[in-house]
């Protein structure tokens, strides 16, 4: 029984547009848009309309901006048959087909549907499905070969999930071309469940009338068993390198352990084997010894699946920077079980005059790079990391845990989630990041490096102020920070001090 006086929060019910709706909401926001290319301005009399999602509003955008006709789309991409065998090969998704036809196309009662498999760049590598639904799609270019990806096709399901990393329906008149308005597709992404790299997209397509709500999680629940069982080749052949380096390593003099081609840990001697290192995101290159975040320089020695690593004697040790009693430290959590408790001690000295660079220039594949005093390196990030540190990046002054979740969640109260990821980044960053509130260290030089098109600036993330950002980008009217002055050069303003355009 609820409590007099007390309210509770509930998530906010959205209901879903039908066809009729959505067509409406689409030409006029293609008839705005115009409107707003000849500036001119729309008539005040016309009746106010739902919007569009805004994972589908931002995409109907960006396509306008490229001029993407949605009458006609642009010249479709194939890949001829060889390409298309050979991508199937290298994608690590072919053993998963029985299963995936098991789980999708032979469901009894099920409507007629299109099972399509892409790979991580749109190429659509497998198709299967009822043969007149299939005519039917060839007939707009659905087909092997073909790439499904939005500046060919516009809107879609199998280029949404791409972008955004998560599952996606793309419904009716959701899609960008006309053409497509008679069909709804969902589909969910697919990770190496032993990088985080994103290798491809399990896409259900069908006619929009008969497509059932219940297909959106069915194809997540599918994708999820794909990732289940790469996951569990991974550890055997994980496995199969830790038989093989177990002698190797009795004949090292000092600590070393072995690693496979992900980073993950095979086999250790002479010290706490961390679950995983974090290799560099452009790889390690021919150079011996590197800088590693959580063991600091280390020899670094090629072998047939992985790396022989031998941590060099530290030079010196700097004590770890006090905690924050805001963060919701746990010592045996993901930072811990990654090698990663002692990194602040580590990084500390790293600090001062510290250089960091976030690329963001490739979407979906964000990446941070640390230069200072201590060594450089660098590694991949999860796409809410990036989120967080672009929000840090564009706001010098530093924002609280409130402030950013109401930034990438558009609900302040949620800082729970918040303070939990700043903690896993703090182990991780150590000097590097301050809090109270939550900021880069005043001595620290931050740049950003952005896409080409405002748009692919973290195409995964749907947070309130990200997309404020990207469309302020868009407009000319804020700038990402841009690198720090060279040795010789005169500074200008302080680098890193760009806000965020206001909600």
């Amino acid at each position: 029984m609820r409590q007099p006086g007390r309210q509770t929060r509930r998530p906010e019910r959205r209901t879903p547009q039908t066809a009729a709706e959505l067509a409406k909401v689409h030409e006029r926001a293609l008839a705005e848009a115009a409107a707003r290319a000849a500036a001119r301005d729309t008539t005040p009399d016309d009746p106010p309309l739902s919007q569009p999602r805004p994972e589908i509003g931002d995409s109907w955008e960006r396509l306008r901006r490229l001029g993407l006709d949605p009458d006609a789309g642009a010249a479709a991409v194939h890949l001829g048959p060889a390409e298309i065998e050979h991508r199937r090969r290298t994608s690590g998704l072919d053993p998963l087909l029985p299963v995936l036809r098991g789980t999708l196309l032979e469901q009894s009662g099920q409507p007629p549907l299109i099972l399509a498999i892409a790979d991580a760049d749109g190429h659509i590598l497998w198709q299967e499905g009822e043969r007149g639904l299939r005519r039917s799609a060839d007939r707009i270019g659905f087909l092997t070969g073909a790439r499904w990806i939005e500046e060919s096709v516009g809107t879609n399901g199998i280029a949404a999930a791409l972008r955004a990393q998560r599952p996606m329906q793309v419904h009716s008149a959701e899609h960008y071309l006309r053409s497509h308005h008679s069909w709804t597709c969902v589909a969910a992404p697919v990770h190496d469940p032993g990088t985080g790299r994103l290798i491809g997209a399990i896409n259900l397509s069908g006619p929009a009338h008969s497509v059932r709500p219940y297909l959106l999680q069915l194809t997540a629940t599918a994708a999820k068993l794909a990732e289940t069982e790469l996951r569990a080749r991974r550890l055997e052949s994980l496995h199969h390198l830790r038989t093989l380096a177990a002698p190797m390593l009795a004949r090292v003099n000092g600590p070393a352990l072995v690693v496979d081609a992900a980073g993950w840990t095979a086999a250790a001697a002479g010290l706490p084997p961390p679950a995983r290192l974090r290799l560099p995101a452009e790889g390690w290159s021919a150079t011996a010894v590197h800088w590693l975040p959580s063991l600091g320089e280390c020899v670094i020695e090629p072998l047939a699946d992985g790396w022989l690593v031998r941590p060099v004697p530290l030079r010196s040790t700097v004590p770890a920077p006090a905690g924050d009693p805001d963060d919701l430290d746990d010592p045996g959590g993901p930072a811990a079980r990654d090698g990663l408790g002692g990194l602040g001690g580590l990084l500390a000295e790293q600090a001062e005059g510290a250089r960091v660079r976030l690329d963001l220039r490739r979407p979906g594949s964000p990446a941070l790079s640390v230069h200072g005093a201590a060594g450089s390196w660098s590694h991949a990030l999860s796409p809410r990391h990036a989120e967080l540190l672009l929000l840090l990046a564009t706001e010098r002054n530093g924002l609280s845990a409130a402030q950013l979740a109401d930034a990438l969640f558009g609900d302040p109260a949620r800082t729970v989630t918040v303070r939990a990821e700043l903690s896993r980044l703090r182990r991780h960053l150590g000097g590097l990041l301050a809090h109270r509130p939550y900021r880069f260290a005043e001595s620290v030089l931050v740049s950003v490096a952005g896409p080409e098109d405002p748009y692919d600036l973290l195409p995964s993330s749907s947070g309130p102020a990200v997309r404020r950002l990207r469309a302020g980008l868009a407009g000319g009217t804020v700038r990402l920070p841009g690198p720090p002055p060279l040795p010789g050069q005169l500074p200008g303003p302080r680098t890193g001090r760009v806000a965020l355009p206001p909600p």
